[in-house]
């Protein structure tokens, strides 16, 4: 699908707008859609994103500041007409073109009231793409903009329900506003949240972000990382039990084991034959990873830090250990611990860590880990947070399904 995407302003200009705008084209692009950006300011940020800057799309142009200070004063001149004009001759020439459009703001302030007007025009003429409004800021529900808006037009078109749109805001406060002050349904405007790029935010590897990708680490909630080697001390089949019975009612959990074979006990060999044999009878088969059976390279101990990040827990299930290093790793990435009730994991976490019997009920410690992890607040807002607003998650949720849509709502 060719897609044209329409602000006043594109990155590398600062904004939380821009900044979703980059995210959206990336996600476009990524998702198979032919993207365009047009901005009346602006610079080409990725290759396979094509940048159209047209000037009076920019709402520092000074002919749009001229225009805008008549306009902030009541006064709808001939210079706005003739400037509503030419965009419109720009409009009309390069967005048939597309299949869609996305206009972010540009139907919600007075930035440039030109660019809003020969939209509506354009808009309203046979043979243009669909339109989707994007919603980010109101005007006129806004008390700083109160001085600069007036009856008529063109200023009722930022409070008018355009004909054909799909109207789409950011939150469910917009999502009111917008009702309200259009006075039509809130079930015909639909919320798009904005979101975080994980990868960026937790300053993930490129390894680490192959290694996620390819195991689905991202679709994970919660994620139970498990980092040891495979021996049979490490009591690995009962964390395999325990993310069964968690599975039961949260269908999304996944188990990762970082560690390849223990180096010095050839019956290591036979064990991990034994895990792979009780996941299949589990049918666990894409929810619990042994990172050996990916890649047989040693993992550097950034990729390690990277996966604590990712994790939502620690699950340390081993029967006997000198000291319990992922329990300190653990700490650092501020994680819960859950581990087996052995003297060392005391000793080093106290009353700070759960424990559970190494030989327990592994319904009834799946049972434990999930009353308290929906009993923290702070956990339960990261794994919200985490998982409903990734700009991946959004994107699969969210704005795929927007543009793949045909009617309106």
């Amino acid at each position: 699908m060719k897609i044209a995407l329409l602000h006043f302003t594109a990155p590398p200009v600062v904004g939380g707008v821009e900044s979703v705008l980059l995210h959206h084209a990336r996600l476009m692009t990524e998702s198979g859609h032919e993207v365009t950006i047009f901005a009346g300011r602006g610079q080409s940020f990725d290759p396979a994103i094509q940048m159209q800057m047209q000037p009076l799309f920019n709402s520092r142009n000074p002919e749009v500041l001229a225009v805008k200070k008549e306009l902030d004063r009541g006064i709808c001149s001939s210079a706005f007409t003739t400037l509503r004009d030419r965009i419109q001759k720009i409009l009309d020439r390069e967005l048939p073109a597309f299949d869609l459009v996305i206009a972010h703001n540009v139907a919600s302030l007075n930035q440039n009231l030109p660019l809003t007007a020969a939209l509506y025009s354009a808009h309203t003429a046979p043979g243009f793409p669909r339109l989707i409004l994007w919603h980010h800021d109101l005007a006129w529900t806004t008390p700083r903009y109160k001085n600069e808006l007036h009856d008529g037009y063109p200023w009722q078109l930022l409070r008018q329900n355009w004909p054909g749109v799909t109207q789409v805001v950011v939150s469910e406060t917009r999502r009111k506003e917008l009702s309200q002050l259009m006075n039509v349904p809130i079930q015909q405007i639909q919320v798009v949240p904005n979101g975080v790029e994980l990868n960026t935010f937790l300053k993930l590897s490129s390894h680490t972000i192959e290694l996620a990708e390819k195991l689905k680490l991202l679709d994970a909630d919660p994620l139970f990382l498990l980092p040891v080697r495979i021996t049979p001390r490490k009591n690995i089949e009962l964390a395999l039990r325990i993310l069964k019975a968690f599975r039961r009612s949260n269908p999304d959990a996944m188990l990762l084991v970082t560690g390849p074979e223990g180096p010095h006990n050839p019956a290591n060999g036979l064990y991990r034959q034994e895990l792979i044999q009780l996941r299949n009878e589990l049918q666990l088969q894409g929810y619990a990873h042994f990172l050996a059976e990916t890649t047989s390279e040693f993992l550097p101990d950034e990729v390690i830090a990277d996966l604590y990040r990712l994790a939502d827990v620690l699950l340390f299930p081993s029967r006997e250990e000198g000291f319990g290093i992922p329990v300190i790793e653990a700490g650092f990435s501020g994680i819960p611990v859950f581990c087996a009730d052995i003297p060392v994991f005391h000793e080093l976490g106290g009353a700070d860590l759960s424990y559970f019997n190494p030989d327990g009920d592994p319904e009834r410690i799946a049972g434990e880990i999930g009353k308290r992890l929906n009993s923290e607040m702070t956990f339960r807002w990261a794994r919200r947070a985490r998982h409903g607003f990734t700009w991946r998650s959004i994107n699969r949720k969210y704005i795929e399904p927007l543009i793949n849509r045909r009617e309106q709502i």
